[in-house]
């Protein structure tokens, strides 16, 4: 199974004072953000494979930045920013899904989900804005291992 995820691209600062706590997810993209979004989704759209299933946070930022690769997607609540790693994963059905699924997302659910399938001891790995980690099952000896594919940043895209 390939499993890539990809964390939104920069978005509006939440004001800090008066802003109730749902305006959380309605923070847009900046133009920084879009130009991100639209470099990565220029080069996932190169890549992807057919029936990809893509998946993304109700967050404005997150359906935005999966907005810039043109493909349908669809919204799930399980990935919305407090999502856990377990949710993630049984939500995209690591190792089993048959299709590759692309997850739009946050941090720092994303880079636990990559510490926890690479046995990272830190529990959290960096995950810029706008980064995309490609991670592929592989099973070897009886045990499903989870390898990298590629690491890609909107900066050097």
């Amino acid at each position: 199974m390939d499993l890539l995820l990809w964390r939104h691209a920069e978005a509006e600062e939440l004001a800090k004072t008066g802003e109730p706590a749902g305006s959380d997810l309605e923070r847009a993209l900046t133009a920084r953000g879009d130009k991100q979004a639209a470099r990565v989704a220029a080069w996932l759209d190169r890549q992807l494979p057919e029936g990809t299933r893509i998946l993304t946070s109700p967050a404005r930022r997150c359906e935005q930045t999966a907005h810039a690769l043109g493909r349908k997607f669809r919204s799930r609540t399980e990935l919305l920013p407090g999502a856990t790693a377990a949710t993630l994963l049984e939500l995209v059905q690591w190792p089993l899904a048959k299709a590759p699924v692309l997850v739009v997302g946050h941090q720092p659910v994303l880079g636990q989900v990559v510490a926890q399938l690479l046995g990272l001891p830190e529990g959290e790995c960096p995950f810029k804005k706008g980064m995309v980690w490609w991670l592929r099952s592989r099973e070897r000896d009886g045990q499903v291992r989870a390898v990298v594919v590629t690491v890609q940043s909107p900066e050097v895209l």
